[in-house]
């Protein structure tokens, strides 16, 4: 399986990758890559409204001044990370399953899932290269696979 950049990384990958699996899970067409963009740059703006909504519960886990934090957040080309896949779950209220590539045993494995309250089925899945860069993953007849 090759397991190459579909999303582009413009510091939005993982907002991308987020926007682009929820229109896939809603039974959706793929977005072009400007509505993707579109899509991602309102999904980043309505996380980081949310760490504000949740601050209580997630300023602990956020590296350095919170308000510094949420406001880096707000710009286009700021990588987004764990906090901010467990913030989209809240905003899109789905769970959400990230995977990376097991060199070893030659296949994706989950490595975190958010959302898990939103239920179990049918996640929105990305998966993380773990050099930063996230890309969509879509289901074609059962199998993971990446966005292209």
């Amino acid at each position: 399986m090759d397991l190459g950049s579909g999303i582009p990384g413009d510091g939005r990958c993982l907002f991308r990758s987020v926007v682009h699996g929820a229109c896939l899970r809603e039974g959706k067409t793929s977005p072009n890559e400007n509505r993707e963009k579109e899509l991602a740059d309102e999904l980043r703006a309505t996380v980081a409204d949310e760490f504000i909504k949740r601050r209580a519960d997630t300023e602990w886990f956020v590296e350095g001044d919170f308000d510094t934090y949420v406001e880096q957040m707000r710009r286009p080309h700021v990588w987004g990370g764990e906090p901010e896949l467990l913030m989209s779950s809240h905003v899109l209220r789905v769970p959400i399953s990230v995977h990376m590539w097991d060199k070893n045993k030659n296949c994706l494995k989950i490595i975190a899932e958010y959302g898990q309250e939103y239920g179990k089925e049918n996640p929105v899945r990305v998966l993380y290269h773990g050099y930063g860069h996230y890309d969509a993953l879509q289901s074609s007849s059962g199998d993971l696979q990446p966005k292209l």
